[in-house]
């Protein structure tokens, strides 16, 4: 597997779980559970994406503007998941900010898939692709693992 495999297949993850967080009503375990995955699942990856894909592609001009890009729109969606954590699961502007949280990933997503993965194909070796995906895995193991 390499890189661009192992960020995809923690996208296709992201995709799901807030595609179902926007599905749940109210206060619910469900919804409870939902947003406690999704949110364990967009730190563990920010920071292993930022230490094992964004931080080499800075080093070279060609994918420097996108990496820095890609890296505050992790700050953004951060920002998000705390404004969420701070409002009560029954409140009518929970789901609205769960919707911009969905939206906001969605973009960030696509934009990656769509954009800096062309751009890094083209600057990272196949070796750099592959070792990259195994530091990628290993990150991501540990910081799943965190409470966040």
């Amino acid at each position: 597997m390499n890189i661009f495999e192992a960020l995809r297949a923690d996208h296709d993850t992201q995709r799901e779980l807030a595609d179902a967080l926007i599905e749940t009503h109210g206060e619910s375990d469900e919804r409870d559970r939902l947003f406690a995955m999704l949110k364990t699942e967009l730190k563990a990856h920010a920071v292993a994406e930022e230490r094992c894909f964004y931080i080499p592609l800075m080093k070279d001009d060609l994918t420097q503007e996108k990496s820095r890009h890609s890296v505050a729109e992790h700050h953004e969606i951060d920002e998000m998941l705390e404004k969420l954590e701070g409002t009560e699961y029954s409140s009518p502007g929970w789901l609205a900010e769960a919707k911009n949280l969905h939206h906001r990933v969605y973009h960030h997503l696509k934009e990656e898939e769509h954009e800096v993965f062309q751009m890094a194909g083209k600057v990272l070796t196949d070796d750099q692709k592959n070792s990259l995906a195994d530091a990628y895995e290993d990150v991501m193991t540990e910081q799943r693992d965190k409470d966040w």
